[in-house]
């Protein structure tokens, strides 16, 4: 059974009760008020009967005061019977008489005093034909001024039918009453189930997407109440998750990383073994055969072409082995722009060929920052390189070097940005892999290598493009000394 259904439940119970409970005590008050306003009428009536009656009645004229009593009687008024001093019946209206418990007996005590009466409640049956119903009868003592005993009594048997409809109306106004009172709480209590239950219901919800791996949910909840707090936890538990797991995937793809260029490293050191000492062996054979005389010009262009094949081999061999390589930085105090600036001199003539637009922009008081300033030239140039080669002629190539705050952490900001060809989206994870390159020339290590050399002065590199619209290299170099 679930929670709301607990919930509905037991306040459902406990609504029955409460109005269960009001009901009976309001209805027993009703009823009991209801029972001495009748007494009290019936009082009133009785009084009303001796005033109507007192100079008959003193005169003990019996005739008189049946004949008034008789037309009195009515539908309310079952009857009324005049007692003596001695308790004895001295007139009453015809049809009482033959009840003879009633009629012979008179219920007030001796020493009754003006203001007391006598009331009980009994059953009336007045015919075979018609059912018994509850009557009032009331009996009140008779006293004369000047006399210190009573005169005598009157008693009158008053009909309970209309106060039992008034009960009865009562009690239908009262279950009206609680009816609604039922009805609203119960769909108060619906509105609260759900509104407790539903932020629950949220939370199970995306905790079963946490146990599928999806650390992205958080729960948009606007109370401030336990469950609001329930809820911030929750949302402060995803993200800590979500940065957890981000941290291990970047720790993972670094992991996978190192192993790569441990084996590259491990292939390149058997390449050199394998390659270097066959290809010195080649070269120089080929060197002695161009010293000989009894060579034509044929055959020395196709010598020619086999050391240059030659030395395309020991270039690769040399950039593997370079990027297996761990080397240690030399590290000193260098101005980043000024590096750029000698990596743009080297490549001056590529952009007056291709009549390439350059531009720079510089933040101004940039602090030194201290790199292996080789390497960084290296890292620069590969970039520069690459955006030379993609754009057409008349393209065009920016730089931006600013200041940047990263989580705390002062760096300084390289953007090398072009209007070429672009990357395709799907090569854009693989570009910094080693030996991934869509160039009909090149060994795919330059990106490789560029990134390497970044992350080993503690920074990052990463890439954005779009295809046909050209791409933009972002470098992130940390400020601080690196320990």
């Amino acid at each position: 059974m679930s929670i709301r259904t607990r919930f509905l439940l037991s306040v459902v119970l406990l609504i029955t009760s409460l109005v269960g409970m009001i009901l009976l005590v309001i209805e027993k008050r009703e009823v009991q008020t209801i029972f001495e306003e009748q007494k009290k009428k019936g009082v009133l009536i009785a009084a009303n009967i001796i005033q109507e009656n007192l100079e008959p009645f003193l005169f003990w004229d019996k005739e008189g005061v049946e004949s008034n009593l008789n037309k009195r009687i009515d539908q309310k008024l079952i009857y009324v019977i005049f007692y003596g001093r001695r308790k004895e019946p001295f007139a009453a209206n015809a049809d009482i008489k033959k009840y003879f418990s009633i009629f012979q007996r008179s219920n007030l005590a001796d020493d009754v005093q003006p203001g007391d009466f006598y009331f009980a409640r009994r059953d009336f049956q007045p015919s075979d034909e018609v059912e018994p119903f509850e009557i009032l009868e009331i009996e009140v003592p008779v006293f004369v001024e000047g006399a210190r005993e009573r005169w005598g009594s009157v008693k009158i048997g008053l009909s309970l039918k209309e106060m039992q409809e008034e009960i009865r109306k009562t009690r239908l106004v009262l279950l009206f009453i609680g009816g609604v009172g039922f009805l609203v709480g119960v769909l108060g209590a619906i509105f609260l189930a759900r509104r407790i239950t539903k932020p629950i219901k949220k939370l199970v919800e995306a905790t079963m997407r946490i146990s599928r791996g999806d650390f992205s949910q958080q729960i948009q909840l606007d109370s401030h109440d336990e469950i609001g707090e329930l809820a911030q936890s929750f949302n402060k538990m995803t993200k800590e998750l979500l940065e957890a797991r981000q941290k291990m995937e970047i720790a993972q793809k670094k992991l996978i990383q190192a192993e790569k260029l441990a084996s590259i490293g491990r292939m390149s050191a058997s390449i050199a073994h394998e390659i270097r000492n066959p290809l010195t062996s080649v070269k120089l054979n080929i060197q002695k055969v161009e010293e000989s005389p009894h060579l034509d010009e044929f055959e020395r262009e196709h010598l020619a072409l086999s050391e240059e094949g030659i030395r395309q081999i020991e270039k690769f061999v040399k950039e593997l082995l370079n990027f297996a390589r761990v080397t240690e930085l030399n590290l000193e105090k260098f101005s980043l722009p000024q590096i750029l600036e000698e990596s743009v001199k080297i490549l001056s003539d590529s952009l007056t060929k291709k009549k390439i637009h350059f531009q720079k922009k510089i933040a101004s008081s940039l602090p030194l920052v201290k790199v292996d300033g080789d390497k960084i030239r290296q890292v620069f140039l590969n970039i520069l390189r690459n955006a030379i080669e993609a754009v057409e002629e008349g393209g065009e190539i920016s730089v931006k070097m600013a200041p940047y705050l990263s989580q705390g952490v002062k760096m300084i900001k390289i953007e090398i940005c072009d209007n070429g060809c672009g990357i395709e989206d799907k090569n854009l994870e693989t570009i910094f892999e080693p030996f991934f390159t869509t160039k009909s020339f090149g060994f795919g290590l330059g990106l490789a290598n560029a990134r390497k050399i970044i992350e080993q002065h503690g920074g990052m590199i990463k890439v954005r493009s779009q295809k046909d619209k050209g791409a933009c290299f972002e470098i992130l170099i940390p400020v601080g000394e690196r320990k």
